[in-house]
């Protein structure tokens, strides 16, 4: 089943139960995937790929506007926002361990020969995508920094 189909069924639960905070991250899930649909030279159709990214630009949005809210101390603001980061959450695949992720970059690092900063690019763009959906690309980059030095 994709995502949208998913995201769509999760909908029609929350506004059962209504389950507001999960409708409102569902409502713009899928906002997102319209858009998406409807950018300029764009297939009719976006691939689950792209489905797991648009929705793991969500979850940053929410984590990021979570941070700031409690920086700020804002508990209140940042509540809602962390409910929805966990409903949004559920579509994603399972995260890589940081150590999973370490030695996914150690590989690479040794595969393609990397020797220093000047090859983190070539590093980044293999582990990213081989890693895609699974790990977040900071912190992809801080292991490969860590790995390059």
């Amino acid at each position: 089943m994709s995502l949208q189909k998913e995201v769509m069924d999760k909908m029609k639960e929350a506004m059962k139960a209504k389950d507001t905070v999960a409708l409102q991250a569902l409502r713009a899930v899928k906002s997102a995937f319209l858009l998406a649909k409807t950018e300029t030279g764009v297939q009719a159709e976006i691939t689950e790929e792209q489905e797991i990214k648009i929705i793991q630009k969500q979850v940053k949005q929410r984590k990021d506007s979570a941070a700031i809210f409690i920086e700020q101390g804002r508990q209140d603001l940042a509540d809602p926002e962390l409910a929805e980061l966990a409903v949004l959450e559920q579509f994603l695949p399972e995260a890589l361990s940081e150590e999973e992720i370490e030695s996914v970059v150690v590989a690479t690092i040794s595969k393609v020969g990397a020797s220093g900063m000047k090859d983190m690019g070539k590093v980044m763009g293999i582990v990213s995508a081989e890693l895609a959906g699974k790990a977040d690309g900071k912190t992809i980059s801080t292991l490969v920094k860590k790995n390059l030095m």
